[in-house]
């Protein structure tokens, strides 16, 4: 197909599927050959670690050619060479292959995956080659669900308190729901510290209940979000037996990738000064204890 000289311009292929899906409110079939996200996807180890020396042993085109792009897959299935071809070339990063493939098999047999959720497996990279340094503190939040009659909606409140630079920052927000009303309130957190995040917008929210040695309302739940600036969307996970924790760790990710995405340095604590009182410390309500409950004077 590349070696023939076609009147179309096929580099635009994948353009325009999602064009069409896009006018026929159709969700993109990441399976469509050529153009799905899928086409190019390879998950293996050795099948990765082959790609790796002879991309025509398994692609039959370059992606490129199609406007799409080679996909390499992060699971339990994989092997140094996944990590590999994910550190593009950075010695430094290759380094650590095994510590991340073990880090990595450790947690999705606790219940996390990494397809579709790249960013978080960069994070966790990051960490277990000890390169990522935090960007805030988590003191606890408090989630609370109301619903005061029968016929009303349910109102979701979430009060979260966390530490960015030595500063306690201390906020609330109200959502649609419990999962939305955290996500605005560490939002509204952050902001002052990191104006990026405003920027962020959640695209997609999924849940996943998994079977195992627990069962029912015990088991272990899988939480993946897409997030957007913009410019670029990218999936992150958490994994728990409650869902708002689950869904916390995926928001955590999600933003601290941003973060590290745009070479944001993290805040460090100021050297106090004589007479500074505890800057950011909220005067009229605290939370009682880290993940505590919440009280009011």
């Amino acid at each position: 197909l590349a070696q023939l000289r076609q009147p179309q311009r096929l580099a635009q292929l994948r353009e325009l599927a999602r064009y069409v899906d896009e006018r026929a409110n159709l969700q993109p079939n990441l399976r469509s050959p050529y153009v799905g996200d899928a086409a190019f996807a390879h998950k293996g180890g050795v099948h990765v670690s082959a790609v790796a020396k002879r991309p025509d042993t398994y692609e039959h085109v370059e992606p490129e050619t199609v406007g799409n792009e080679r996909r390499i897959l992060i699971s339990d299935l994989s092997g140094r060479a996944n990590v590999l071809a994910k550190a593009d070339g950075d010695e430094a990063a290759a380094e650590g292959a095994r510590e991340v493939v073990a880090r990595l098999k450790e947690l999705e047999h606790r219940g996390y995956a990494f397809e579709g959720a790249e960013a978080s497996f960069q994070l966790m990279a990051r960490k277990v080659r000890g390169e990522h340094r935090p960007f805030f503190t988590l003191h606890g939040f408090t989630v609370v669900i109301d619903k005061r009659d029968r016929d009303r909606r349910p109102r979701a409140e979430a009060a979260i308190k966390v530490e960015v630079g030595g500063v306690l920052e201390h906020t609330a927000a109200d959502g649609e729901g419990p999962v939305n009303a955290l996500d605005r309130a560490l939002g509204k957190a952050l902001r002052r510290f990191y104006p990026q995040v405003a920027e962020l917008r959640l695209v997609d929210y999924k849940v996943r209940v998994l079977g195992g040695d627990d069962s029912g309302t015990a088991s272990v739940i899988r939480v993946q979000v897409e997030y957007s600036d913009g410019l670029e969307t990218w999936g992150t996970v958490g994994a728990s037996n409650d869902i708002i924790d689950a869904s916390y760790e995926a928001l955590i990710d999600a933003i601290e990738y941003k973060l590290v995405k745009d070479r944001v340095e993290p805040h460090r604590p100021q050297p106090s000064r004589a007479g500074d009182g505890a800057e950011g410390e909220p005067a009229t309500e605290s939370l009682a204890a880290e993940g505590g409950g919440r009280t009011r004077t």
